[in-house]
């Protein structure tokens, strides 16, 4: 390679498609307001209305919108051509699923199930209906990671050996209500997003080695993990996440350090400091040939841009403009499969040390 590098040449973009059907979303949670609608207001993608079991906290949300809330489940999914938009918690996907039309278009928020089993059970549903599905790994379409895997594709990188994720913030899960009182939290709900970016950037590893668990402080179920995925003896791949760091911005940290045999990257996942407000989102490569970090301009971030992108892979998809469902139902489920073994890692015994003779 004897170009010279430059960030302006990295794609950190999705195609938007050519006639945008209308969407349908299920759920009116702070997820909706915070990214999705948001979202598809700046894509201009149509947004036909909303449907929760709540009357009143639809009905709420969509006047904020400007949108229609509907009164039940079955007028919700009788909007011709929609794409469903399922904003719900895992347990309630299979049964939104059901109640779509056969051969429809979903967008199935993560997780894809509270575990395999349910992952499974939803994978069982869409292949039965026929449904163009897809999960909301998001991330993967944030335009700071577009523009990383831009980045290795064209070799800046080399090839890649080292992958760490370091978190350290305190996130407020007092947000979302209904993540109290369930088994599995931290890796099921937020770092899955890491796992399914590192399953994209590195394919699927051997194995892994991990310990989830909570802190004293509160009485949700996990938010601290530690994680080592085996991916033989080229490459390591490492996450340290713990989200009780409430100590202050000044040691606070979101990032990755991807780096390969001839170049690296730094990025700072910007959302997650100081959540949902956020700080903004950065990469910089040290690139193949070069002599320093390179900051590369970007354009958006992982909140709102990334749902973008993620919408209009699935809208563009359903027409045939997009060859590729990213995260379908069928890729997904390898990434709930990886959590799985996660949790079972984290439930076994640790190698013991052997006593002194």
């Amino acid at each position: 390679m004897t170009e010279r590098f430059d960030p302006a040449d990295l794609s950190q973009s999705w195609a938007m498609p050519a006639d945008p059907r209308p969407i349908v979303t299920f759920g009116a949670g702070s997820i909706v307001s915070d990214a999705h609608f948001p979202a598809y207001r700046k894509a201009g993608f149509p947004v036909a209305g909303l449907y929760d079991p709540d009357p009143e906290k639809a009905r709420k949300l969509a006047s904020e919108w400007g949108v229609e809330a509907f009164a039940t489940i079955e007028e919700a999914v009788a909007v011709p051509g929609a794409i469903f938009d399922l904003a719900t918690p895992p347990k309630v996907h299979a049964d939104v699923l059901r109640a779509l039309p056969d051969g429809a278009a979903a967008l199935i928020q993560k997780p894809m199930g509270s575990d395999l089993v349910g992952a499974t059970e939803v994978l069982r549903i869409c292949r039965e209906k026929d449904l163009k599905a897809a999960v909301n790994f998001q991330l993967r379409f944030a335009p700071m990671m577009l523009a990383l895997k831009d980045a290795i594709a064209k070799g800046w990188l080399g090839e890649v050996v080292d992958f760490d994720a370091w978190l350290a913030l305190a996130t407020p899960w007092e947000l979302w209500a209904f993540l109290k009182g369930l088994p599995r939290i931290e890796i099921t709900m937020h770092s899955i997003h890491y796992l399914d970016l590192i399953r994209q950037v590195l394919g699927d590893p051997k194995g892994v080695h991990a310990k989830s668990l909570g802190h004293p402080n509160h009485e949700m179920a996990q938010t601290r993990t530690s994680a080592i995925l085996d991916y033989g003896d080229t490459v390591r791949c490492a996450l340290s996440i713990n989200h009780d760091h409430k100590f202050g911005r000044k040691h606070q940290a979101c990032e990755f350090r991807v780096c390969g045999t001839e170049g690296a990257a730094y990025l700072q996942l910007g959302v997650n400091l100081d959540y949902p407000r956020g700080e903004p989102d950065i990469l910089e490569i040290f690139p193949k040939g070069g002599d320093d970090w390179v900051t590369v301009p970007l354009k958006g971030a992982w909140f709102p841009d990334a749902f973008v992108g993620r919408m209009a892979n699935l809208q563009r998809f359903v027409t045939g403009e997009d060859a590729e469902l990213v995260s379908s139902v069928e890729d997904a489920w390898n990434t709930m499969a990886l959590v799985e073994a996660a949790y079972q890692s984290s439930a076994s015994p640790a190698t013991p040390l052997q006593r002194k003779p």
